[in-house]
């Protein structure tokens, strides 16, 4: 009879662990928005290998994105991981009102502090974070690792969790999850502006800190909410010990598979990391600029651990396919050809034609106009004209006669480069090539649109870590490129602090020469030191190896650079707004000081 009871309890037992239902939960996500608000029309993708110039993403199509992901679903959770405002012209007219409005059009459950949000200082932070508070949605906002001085940081004039909080739970039909934001410390510290008695803590510290404090409140499910880069979160899950997801930024990383389409994915959507213990943690982020919505589907064990996750990236898509016709001009594609880019798209599960949320196009539109009213406001004055050139005596100025670059090249150019030097930092010398920069500058006033008609690409400013022989090779490579019938002339390099001669009739390696350094702070020019390591500032396009840059690209893939995501055109705003006169630079201080054909 013993026995019987046994067998029976075994059996009842069993029964009920079989009938248990799993818990699940869907996570929306994006990150890195960085008041990309408008829809973009310069991205090009493959379509049959055709490249195609495509209109893609935008607020508007975010919000339209999680309703229609959000729909028949349940235990949904909306998740922003940082990096919101700053880098387009609608935070530097509404200091993140308009992107506050727009997120409060998804209304996130949670927001994690990124780097940039502290751009303004802790203040400039208050501004935003008022914004969005102006709202309905109640959204959390976390940084576990962020300690501003209370009495003193604006965001804890009240208390220490007046603005930011450590984490937050959420009950999802008796589900409770604990979300814990971390930020990257730092960077966030050395590159942007936060206030200086705010303290940025250990990521790795931090976030087992907390894990364990949620633990022992019986919290089951834990999420990190992070702006600590992919490649850092692949880290930080294999070092932990209780974190079942974790939702990332800062690094703008493409997860997915997307090689078709020309783009270079990061890693798989989502990516699967064991933790100390051996139990699965999901990784997952969203790309950039307002382009992706990630959905990350997770079910959990019985003892709360992660059974599976599965998820898409969803890019989305206007419909406007462009491609060059014989005249080499975009125009949209017609019949048959745009009937093929359709039906790729609609045999595609991570592709979206996406009708625009029509409240949030509303809003937009309001900011908007307002918008293209800023491009065209007064934001300095130019003392006299600035030359444009890439090769020194090319003559591609059209306001000044080729004698006036015959020596030194281009005034614009070095002037971009020393404007990338002052707002990047932490930099020692910043290098541009010469076709970066597309126009002439006339003397008199100097506008917002004038700044994004002469830097027009979506570039970002980038820090590599580099020695002064690496540095040499770098200026050999861009001008070998640049003297290349089969390369380009916009490969020449332009710099700030640093200065040099060029002798083009010498074989490569051996045209430069006289080769000097002077940093932010040195009052005099000396020997570039070949040994010592400088930090180098330069835009995106050229780091990755472009151009001829191949030794920036080597360095790139060694993993000694670091993306400020400062965009290029608005830090030249910025440093002629901070300068208010743009003049010439002294002779001395331009980066060619002899060119020998």
């Amino acid at each position: 009879m013993h026995y019987m009871k046994i067998f029976l309890f075994s059996i009842c037992c069993t029964l009920m662990i079989n009938t248990v239902k799993a818990e699940e939960i869907t996570i929306l996500h994006i990150n890195d928005h960085h008041s990309h608000l408008r829809a973009d029309g310069r991205m090009s993708l493959k379509f049959d290998g055709k490249k195609t110039r495509v209109k893609s993403g935008g607020f508007p199509a975010i919000v339209s994105t999680f309703k229609n992901l959000s729909k028949g679903k349940n235990n949904v959770l909306k998740l922003h991981a940082g990096d919101a405002i700053t880098g387009d012209l609608y935070y530097t007219l509404f200091k993140g009102e308009a992107d506050a409005a727009l997120m409060n059009e998804v209304c996130f459950d949670a927001f994690a502090l990124g780097n940039h949000e502290f751009d303004g200082g802790d203040e400039g932070l208050v501004t935003f974070l008022d914004f969005l508070k102006e709202g309905n949605c109640n959204t959390s906002v976390l940084a576990a690792n962020v300690i501003p001085k209370v009495g003193v940081s604006p965001l804890t004039s009240s208390s220490a969790n007046h603005y930011i909080q450590p984490y937050k739970v959420i009950d999802k039909k008796g589900m409770k999850i604990g979300i814990i934001g971390i930020d990257i410390a730092t960077k966030t510290k050395n590159s942007s502006s936060p206030d200086e008695t705010t303290m940025f803590l250990d990521e790795t510290k931090t976030a087992q800190k907390y894990i364990d404090e949620l633990s022992a409140k019986g919290i089951r499910h834990i999420i990190l909410l992070t702006h600590y880069q992919y490649k850092n979160d692949i880290e930080l899950a294999k070092n932990l010990k209780g974190v079942d997801v974790i939702i990332g930024g800062d690094s703008h990383s493409l997860l997915g598979d997307f090689e078709d389409l020309g783009l270079n994915s990061k890693g798989p959507y989502p990516t699967l990391v064991k933790d100390s213990s051996g139990n699965t943690v999901c990784i997952a982020q969203a790309w950039q600029y307002s382009q992706i919505v990630g959905e990350l589907n997770v079910e959990f064990n019985s003892d709360g651990t992660v059974k599976k996750c599965s998820g898409l990236p969803h890019m989305m898509l206007a419909n406007s396919f462009k491609r060059k016709n014989s005249d080499g001009d975009r125009v949209e594609i017609e019949g048959m050809e745009r009937q093929a880019v359709l039906d790729i798209i609609n045999n595609d599960p991570k592709l979206h034609l996406v009708e625009d949320d029509k409240n949030a196009t509303k809003i937009l539109a309001e900011f908007s106009s307002k918008v293209d009213e800023l491009k065209a406001a007064k934001i300095g004055t130019v003392s006299q004209n600035l030359c444009l050139e890439r090769i020194p005596g090319q003559g591609k100025s059209k306001l000044c006669d080729v004698s006036q670059t015959e020596v030194n090249g281009s005034d614009i150019s070095n002037l971009v480069s020393h404007a990338f030097r002052d707002m990047a930092k932490t930099s020692d010398i910043a290098i541009q090539n010469a076709g970066g920069v597309r126009v002439d500058v006339s003397a008199g006033d100097f506008s917002i649109g004038d700044a994004y008609k002469l830097l027009p690409f979506a570039n970002t400013l980038v820090e590599l870590e580099m020695t002064g022989a690496e540095i040499k090779n770098v200026l050999e490579d861009a001008l070998d490129y640049a003297l290349n019938p089969e390369g380009s002339t916009g490969a020449y390099p332009y710099a700030a602090g640093l200065r040099w001669h060029v002798d083009a009739s010498k074989s490569k390696g051996s045209r430069f020469s006289k080769i000097e350094f002077k940093g932010p702070k040195d009052m005099k020019w000396k020997a570039l030191d070949l040994s010592r390591q400088y930090t180098v500032v330069t835009n995106n396009y050229i780091s990755g190896g472009r151009d001829g840059y191949l030794t920036f690209g080597r360095i790139s893939k060694e993993g000694r650079v670091t993306n400020t995501y400062l965009d290029y055109a608005q830090s030249f705003v910025d440093y002629v707004r901070k300068v208010g006169v743009v003049e010439k630079l002294d002779a001395d201080d331009y980066s060619t000081q002899a060119f020998k054909q």
